[in-house]
């Protein structure tokens, strides 16, 4: 109940965000040019890069890759194919689409067969899931911290997400007076970083409508998506199509409205789900 309240106060606020300051960015991107644009890109590889854990080197090297198989395809000023070692289906670049749902969808449901007979869940009944007057004076305060932190995070192309909810759990882990109990199941460890989260999901739309840079890996496949439908993200999007943008902005409201609808009174539903088989779940995530 905490993540749920938490991410849709911070998603709402995220939101009336994105409708207030797009348009104003939107044509502020408008005098953007080669350099400008190539500062945002650096600015989001190098955050990308910093935050990484482990080694910087290794980022370093993934961010490199990245940059590569980017190249991949016919360069947009002088029509040569990049990398495509005579093969048509390139000329037009990876499909994005394709590696992602191979990394992150097949890839992992492998992952869970191999190891489908060691897996093992515990259906616990949910009860009393509304916030009692103790709870909600721990999660006010994380909730609103945590909205403003994503709320400005999100708009940085390249790591917003994930910084907004590391931040947000740093941050109550410092200013916190249950700091302590951080990591055992404090409901500000949770509220916190959902809200941020949350916020940072709403604002990371500004990059992708207003420059046409997208923020994550979901702004990349939602980029692809309108492409497909011959609609250009970037600033002339809300001067030529400012129902779609503002439909959009209406969409994500009731996108947040949902989330609540969908976690707090169904919640029972999808808890039973892990009790499914494998070998029954996973051709229905394919």
């Amino acid at each position: 109940a905490a993540a749920a309240i938490g991410s849709f106060f911070a998603g709402t606020i995220g939101t009336l965000f994105v409708a207030v300051s797009a348009p104003t960015l939107a044509s502020f991107a408008l005098s953007f040019g080669p350099a400008e644009y190539f500062s945002l890109v650096m600015l989001g590889l190098i955050t990308a890069m910093v935050l990484t854990s482990g080694s910087l080197l290794k980022s370093f090297g993934m961010a490199t890759l990245g940059l590569l198989l980017g190249m991949v395809g016919t360069d947009v000023n002088s029509g040569a194919a990049r990398f495509t070692f005579g093969t048509p289906n390139l000329l037009d670049g990876l499909d994005f689409v394709v590696i992602a749902t191979g990394m992150f969808g097949i890839g992992d449901v492998l992952a869970n067969m191999e190891s489908e007979h060691t897996r093992s869940s515990i259906i616990a009944k949910v009860r009393r899931l509304l916030p009692t007057r103790e709870d909600w004076k721990r999660m006010t305060a994380p909730i609103l911290r945590g909205t403003g932190l994503g709320v400005v995070l999100g708009v940085l192309p390249g790591a917003g997400l994930i910084l907004a909810s590391f931040a947000s759990y740093a941050l109550e882990k410092k200013v916190s007076r249950h700091a302590s109990e951080l990591g055992t199941g404090a409901i500000e460890g949770v509220a916190g970083p959902e809200a941020a989260n949350n916020a940072a999901a709403q604002t990371s739309f500004i990059p992708m409508l207003t420059l046409g840079l997208p923020a994550t890996a979901t702004m990349a496949l939602m980029i692809g998506a309108l492409m497909i439908q011959g609609i250009q993200p970037g600033p002339e999007m809300l001067v030529q199509q400012p129902e779609l943008f503002w439909g959009l902005v209406v969409s994500m409201w009731v996108g947040n409205l949902m989330l609540i609808l969908l976690n707090l009174p169904m919640i029972g539903v999808w808890v039973r789900m892990i009790s499914l088989p494998y070998h029954f779940l996973f051709p229905m995530v394919c």
